[in-house]
C-alpha cells in the first residue's frame, strides 16, 4: 500500500526557519549505502490499485475523485524541507436511508521523502493517538519490534538509509467498523410525499468534532422531466444541474462551530427518487489522529528539521 493523496494539506515545519531549497544531492563514487526500496511517484489512483494488490478491497467512485480533484486547486504552497512526510487517509463509507453504518473503511499512510543524503539515516517519532480501533503495519524494512516498544520508524539495519528523493509508504493503517458512533458526518434524508410531490428535508450533523471538512458537498439526485426544486430553509448554499438531475448543498466549512444545518424544497416525485446520496469533502486533519512527531539522526540522537502535511479525503461516501 502506497502512493499519494493530493488533497487540502496542512503544512507544519518543525524548528520554524526561513526554508532553503533542498539542492540534488551529490553523487558518490563509491557504492550508496541508501537501501532500495523502489519509487512511489503517482498519485491518487496509485493509493489505491497498491491496497488493491494488498488484497484490500476498494470501491472508488466519482464522488471521491471530485474531492481529490477540486482540492488540487485549493492546495497551498508547501514549504518543502530535506526531509518531508505526508500524513494521509480515505474514507469509504456507505449508510442506510434508515439508519445504520452498512461498513466504514479508513486506510491511512505516512509516506516520507528524503532529499539530502545527509539525512538518510534517521529516525521518525510517531505520534499515536487513536482510540477508534486502527490496525497499524510498518513497512517490511523498518524496525517492527522498535515501532512496538517506542512508536519509533528506523530501518531494520541502521547502517543503511532511507533512499533518496523517493515517496517511501513506512506506516500504514486501517480501521474498518460498522460502529454508527464512529460516522464523522451524518446524512438524514426525510421525503415525506404531498399532494404536489414531496417535500425533502435534509440534515448534516459532525459526530467527530475534531475534525474540520471543508468544501464539503452534499449531492441529492431528482427526477427527470418534473422542473426545477422549490428551495426552501437552507445553510450554505445550494446548485441545480439541470442536465444531470442533481441538487448539490454546498458547505464551505463543517466544524464543531458549524457542527449541523439543514436543507429544505419540494418538487414532483417520490421517496426513492432522492437516493443515493453522495457526500464529498477534504480536510486538513486525519481520522485516526496518527502524526509524526519528530525526527532525529539514528546516531547523535540529535532533531532533523523536516516539514509534514496531512490530508483526510473522501473515496465513496453514500447514503443509500
Amino acid at each position: 500500500m502506497s502512493s499519494v493523496i493530493s488533497a487540502t494539506i496542512i503544512t507544519d515545519t518543525i524548528e520554524p526557519e526561513k526554508p532553503k531549497v533542498a539542492s540534488a544531492p551529490v553523487r558518490s563514487s563509491g557504492s550508496s549505502k541508501a537501501l532500495k526500496l523502489g519509487v512511489k511517484g503517482k498519485e491518487v489512483d496509485n493509493f489505491v490499485d497498491k491496497l488493491k494488490s494488498e488484497g484490500e478491497n476498494i470501491i472508488t467512485s466519482s464522488a471521491g475523485r471530485k474531492a481529490s480533484e477540486a482540492s488540487k486547486v485549493l492546495q497551498p504552497p508547501v514549504n518543502l524541507e530535506s526531509v518531508h512526510l505526508r500524513v494521509e487517509e480515505k474514507i469509504s463509507l456507505t449508510c442506510g436511508r434508515d439508519g445504520g453504518l452498512q461498513n466504514m473503511e479508513v486506510l491511512g499512510m505516512i509516506t516520507l521523502k528524503v532529499a539530502d543524503e545527509k539525512n538518510g539515516r534517521i529516525s521518525i517519532l510517531i505520534n499515536n493517538n487513536d482510540k477508534k480501533g486502527a490496525q497499524l503495519q510498518t513497512h517490511p524494512h523498518v524496525d517492527k519490534k522498535l515501532f512496538n516498544t517506542e512508536s519509533l520508524i528506523c530501518l531494520k539495519n541502521q547502517e543503511k538509509s532511507f533512499p533518496l528523493n523517493s515517496d517511501l509508504g513506512v506506516l500504514k493503517w486501517r480501521l474498518q467498523s460498522t460502529d454508527e458512533s464512529l460516522i464523522p458526518l451524518t446524512i438524514n434524508c426525510w421525503p415525506s410525499e404531498s399532494g404536489s410531490g414531496c417535500d425533502v428535508n435534509i440534515e448534516y450533523e459532525l459526530q467527530d468534532e475534531g475534525l474540520e471538512l471543508n468544501d464539503v458537498v452534499i449531492t441529492i439526485p431528482l427526477p427527470s422531466g418534473v422542473g426545477a426544486p422549490v428551495v426552501g430553509d437552507l445553510d450554505g448554499q445550494y446548485n441545480h444541474d439541470s442536465r444531470k438531475n442533481i441538487l448539490e448543498w454546498s458547505l464551505p466549512v463543517i466544524d464543531e462551530k458549524n457542527k449541523s444545518g439543514s436543507l429544505e424544497f419540494s418538487m414532483d416525485g417520490n421517496p426513492n427518487d432522492f437516493f443515493p446520496i453522495h457526500v464529498s469533502f477534504v480536510s486538513k486533519r486525519n481520522f485516526c489522529d496518527i502524526q509524526v512527531a519528530k525526527v532525529t539522526y539514528v546516531e547523535e540522537g540529535s532533531p532533523v528539521k523536516f516539514s509534514s502535511e496531512t490530508s483526510f479525503v473522501v473515496d465513496k461516501y453514500e447514503i443509500l
